[in-house]
């Protein structure tokens, strides 16, 4: 008993090795983020440039005007769509004899000219005047089918097409939404 209490009362210096799996654990989970950052590095610079940019300047340098304005077309078709609402909404009276006496559509524009945009609002009484005509003058039996519906939304982005066109607008009109749509 004397020898096992002088073994642990002694201390001799000697040290046990503590964490040699552990400090290799650690150094392992070091060098695999350092990996994946580089890696993850690597990608972006060379999955991340802006070909549309390079491709623009290449079109400047190499064909001259022609092969730049294709290029700055092609990024007006890239630009993000603008929803244009048409407000307030259009309340116009229907034609007697059908089941509706009224209609009442909000109706928003997307286009991705912001030219477009400016023309409408400046333009507003007129716009509003040839689609009230244009609304007025449907039937309210047709109105109650998806594709009479559909078919009045063609006709309204052809009678705003029209107007952009004879007054001297830019820009087109890509789509026409009806955000509300009441017959009573």
């Amino acid at each position: 008993m004397a020898i096992a209490r002088l073994d642990e009362s002694t201390d001799l210096g000697i040290e046990k090795p503590k964490g040699g799996k552990g400090r290799l654990l650690i150094i392992i989970a070091v060098v695999a983020v350092l990996l994946l950052a580089a890696g993850g590095g690597a990608a972006w610079y060379f999955l991340g440039r802006d070909d549309g940019a390079a491709a623009v300047a290449g079109a400047k340098g190499k064909k001259g005007k022609a092969a730049a304005e294709a290029a700055s077309k092609a990024e007006a078709v890239q630009a993000p769509p603008i929803y244009h609402p048409l407000d307030p909404p259009f309340v116009a009276n229907l034609p007697p004899g059908g089941k509706a006496k009224m209609l009442q559509a909000a109706v928003r524009i997307q286009t991705r000219d912001p030219s477009l945009v400016t023309f409408l609002q400046q333009n507003d009484p007129m716009v509003r005047h040839h689609l009230l005509s244009l609304l007025g003058a449907q039937d309210a039996a047709g109105l109650l089918t998806r594709p009479g519906r559909e078919q009045l939304q063609a006709d309204v982005q052809k009678t705003l097409a029209k107007l952009v066109q004879d007054n001297g607008g830019e820009g087109t009109v890509e789509a026409v939404y009806f955000t509300q749509f009441v017959l009573q």
